[in-house]
């Protein structure tokens, strides 16, 4: 099981993701939305951390179900949403039992994030869909160095795959729990390995170079 970094910084964040950085969440929501529309249905929120979701879910018409490994999230996501505590690689539901599963902002918590994109696949019902909406692969992480707007310099770090807590931003989350990289071809790799079919990728931005990348992947 991954140890829940997150617990010692869970107040912190639940003001940082409601209030500090609420514009950039507000962005990732749209972006949610627009690719899972309407509910009704169960909606498996992975890795919901504090809930900060929940109520977008709602909205669409969805139930949501969230689902973390840190008990200090969990403790103010319940206010928000039904949870569980459990890792994403291993989720307490049935084969075939959700319509729906959305993992915002969160593959980077993971150290083995194709495991817990299986596990999704697992627990999705034929025609269930997979959403998947994190920081973008190629422009984001700890080889990206975002201080300038207009202008991203990569460096050699980009083929990492180790957790680390070097960050642009010294005062951000990675800064504080870290960040295990994943490149653009080993997330879309695990897609494929668990049996999904891609039908929808979204990139987004607040100016020309894109920091969200988003993808809809449904069950056969």
């Amino acid at each position: 099981m991954t140890t829940p970094l997150y617990d010692d910084i869970a107040d912190w964040y639940e003001e940082y993701a409601s209030e500090t950085s609420s514009v950039y969440m507000d962005r990732v929501r749209s972006v949610l939305a627009d690719l899972l529309g309407d509910g009704p249905g169960r909606c498996v929120d992975l890795c919901c951390g504090t809930g900060a979701h929940a109520a977008e879910l709602r909205r669409l018409g969805w139930t949501p179900v969230g689902v973390d490994l840190s008990g200090g999230q969990l403790r103010h996501a319940r206010a928000r949403l039904p949870v569980a505590r459990a890792d994403a690689t291993a989720l307490p539901l049935a084969t075939g039992a959700v319509p729906a599963v959305v993992c915002v902002l969160a593959h980077t918590d993971m150290p083995d994030y194709p495991a817990a994109v299986a596990e999704a696949a697992r627990v999705l019902a034929p025609g269930g869909r997979l959403l998947h909406v994190g920081v973008h692969p190629c422009f984001v992480g700890a080889f990206a160095d975002r201080s300038e707007p207009e202008r991203i310099v990569i460096d050699g770090g980009y083929a990492s795959r180790d957790r680390t807590v070097r960050s642009w931003n010294a005062t951000g989350v990675r800064a504080r729990v870290g960040a295990w990289h994943l490149p653009l071809a080993g997330l879309l790799d695990a897609v494929a390995a668990a049996g999904l079919r891609l039908t929808r990728v979204v990139e987004s931005g607040s100016g020309p170079i894109p920091d969200v990348l988003a993808l809809e992947a449904t069950k056969p």
